[in-house]
């Protein structure tokens, strides 16, 4: 299996690490009511956690050298802050020099572009950083932000992010998604001219789908030309619109032996050229509803690479 690290290292020489940002003031067209209202309905925010407030302030929109946009400033510590607080454990822990800025949290060119071009050269700026890497989604970037991010990427490592989770218009719709998958497809395509590297996220699991349709999202994306890839279960976290469907007996989780199966039916389709960059995901507090396998993270990667090792793809 080829895996990011292992095409860092081919790049690079030497182990490059992503440090996750999460930048307070980012939100969504799919909360804030841009393309639809609620957001998805894995996702948590303010429609069912009021306290979890994710609107942008009006100040946010205005231009990053306004005296009256101190949120922007905010932000910069933000990314100061984050960023080096993290490399500097990685480093301390596993003895790493280069870092990729992965702007995580919420929809990352979803802001004016001198906003973001503020705070992605604040983080090109950081001691060790190499490059960025930029979660979104393909209704929130425009030819403004990939003509800025093709002339970055003469001199940096970018990556852009795209939520895929499925190519399926019905699934999308039921899940509140707020773009088709023609959308996403095109974006991709302009993106990957661009020469930009793209990493596509996918869910399994999600609401009424096969497993056909989960492997067909999977052959699909590899065809829209994605340089790496993301793998995910649906799990059920509190106050989201999908806990309440899994109240009610509306919703009924994937198995863990399920993803596993898929999670490597998939790995067998992929190219050597494309990059693993994550094989599950989970969470441990209180908010997870279900699955309850998802709460455990070792013990998933053990089964994972168990299946795996099984089938032939690590050693």
């Amino acid at each position: 299996m080829f895996t990011i690290g292992r095409y860092f290292r081919k790049r690079y020489g030497e182990d490059v690490y992503k440090v996750p940002l999460s930048i307070q003031g980012f939100t969504c067209p799919n909360i804030d009511g841009t393309v639809a209202k609620g957001g998805c309905t894995f996702c948590l925010n303010e429609s069912f956690s009021p306290n979890l407030s994710q609107k942008s302030p009006k100040k946010f929109y205005l231009s990053p050298d306004s005296p009256e946009n101190p949120l922007l400033q905010k932000q910069l510590e933000q990314v100061r802050i984050q960023y080096r607080a993290t490399s500097r454990r990685l480093a301390g822990k596993y003895g790493v020099r280069k870092f990729i800025a992965y702007f995580q949290s919420f929809t990352n060119t979803y802001a004016p572009v001198d906003t973001l071009k503020a705070l992605y050269e604040e983080a090109l700026g950081q001691p060790g950083c190499v490059g960025l890497s930029i979660g979104t989604r393909s209704d929130s970037v425009s030819e403004e932000i990939l003509d800025y991010l093709e002339e970055l990427s003469r001199r940096y490592e970018i990556w852009v992010e795209y939520g895929i989770q499925s190519i399926y218009d019905e699934t999308l719709e039921a899940i509140n998604r707020g773009h088709d998958s023609a959308n996403v497809r095109e974006w991709i395509e302009k993106t990957k001219r661009r020469g930009l590297n793209v990493c596509g996220h996918v869910i399994f699991g999600l609401p009424g789908e096969s497993d056909t349709m989960m492997l067909e999202t999977v052959r699909t994306s590899i065809g829209w030309g994605i340089d790496s890839i993301k793998f995910h279960p649906l799990y059920v976290v509190r106050n989201t619109a999908l806990a309440v469907d899994y109240l009610k007996g509306r919703f009924v989780p994937i198995e863990e032996e399920r993803y596993i199966r898929l999670l490597v039916e998939s790995i067998r389709m992929l190219p050597g050229s494309i990059s693993v960059q994550r094989v599950t995901a989970g969470i441990d507090d209180e908010s997870l509803l279900a699955p309850d396998w998802c709460r455990d993270k070792h013990r998933q990667m053990r089964n994972i690479r168990h299946a795996l090792k099984t089938a032939g793809y690590i050693y």
